[in-house]
């Protein structure tokens, strides 16, 4: 019972993800550094691994990958401090955070929330459960991504602007973390389109990496 954590995709309650979480990011938009953690939340349905197909949207035309570094919550744990969360940290895993852009950019225009552009089926693609040992130093691991062998995102997690003990933190005081609840902790700059009949390649540095295509079955 103590590591149903392990198995987040059936056990978690839920994924909270933040967003502008690093300054290549931020500096690429040319929008200023959040003044907090930016919090939102995908459904543990958004859920897919690999072997299976990132699906594009019903009336989706502009779909962005995003890279990330996931963290699994071990245990319940509810408005810890930034030194308390090490012990909360069951271990990682890879993550693609997948956004419909156009319903993004149309949902930020009319104040609508992002629930859609975020949470459809497929929006949250990830690796098998990364034991936090492999992970010593999670504050500067490589993340990469490729679209069809191509370069388009790659970074360090020294670059995020929160540290993962702080987003930890920073969401506990809001609402209760539980075993299997999965953390996703931004994407780098290099965010971009890709389109039915492409694959998507993405690693953490030489520790994990996965491989979907992406399909219009619409």
């Amino acid at each position: 019972m103590a590591e149903l954590y392990r198995d987040f995709k059936n056990h978690g309650k839920k994924i909270v993800a933040v967003c502008r979480n690093y300054r290549s990011l931020t500096a690429a938009q040319g929008i200023p550094n959040p003044e907090k953690p930016i919090l939102f939340m995908k459904p543990t349905t958004a859920y897919v691994s690999e072997g299976a197909n990132i699906k594009v949207p019903l009336g989706c035309e502009l779909l962005y990958h995003e890279v990330e570094l996931g963290v699994v919550i071990r245990k319940r744990c509810t408005n810890i401090s930034p030194s308390e969360a090490d012990d909360y940290i069951g271990g990682f895993l890879l993550a693609l955070d997948m956004t419909a852009k156009d319903f993004h950019n149309e949902a930020k225009q009319k104040s609508r929330p992002w629930f859609l552009c975020k949470g459809f089926d497929t929006s949250c693609p990830v690796s098998e459960f990364i034991d936090k040992y492999r992970i010593p130093n999670y504050s500067d691991v490589g993340l990469w991504l490729k679209v069809d062998g191509i370069m388009k995102q790659e970074s360090s997690t020294s670059d995020m602007i929160y540290p993962i003990p702080e987003i930890i933190s920073y969401a506990s005081k809001y609402f209760t973390l539980e075993p299997g609840d999965v953390i996703l902790t931004g994407t780098p700059a290099g965010s971009g389109p890709v389109f039915s009949g492409q694959t998507i390649e993405c690693g953490l540095t030489d520790i994990v990496s996965m491989k979907f295509p992406v399909v219009n079955t619409h």
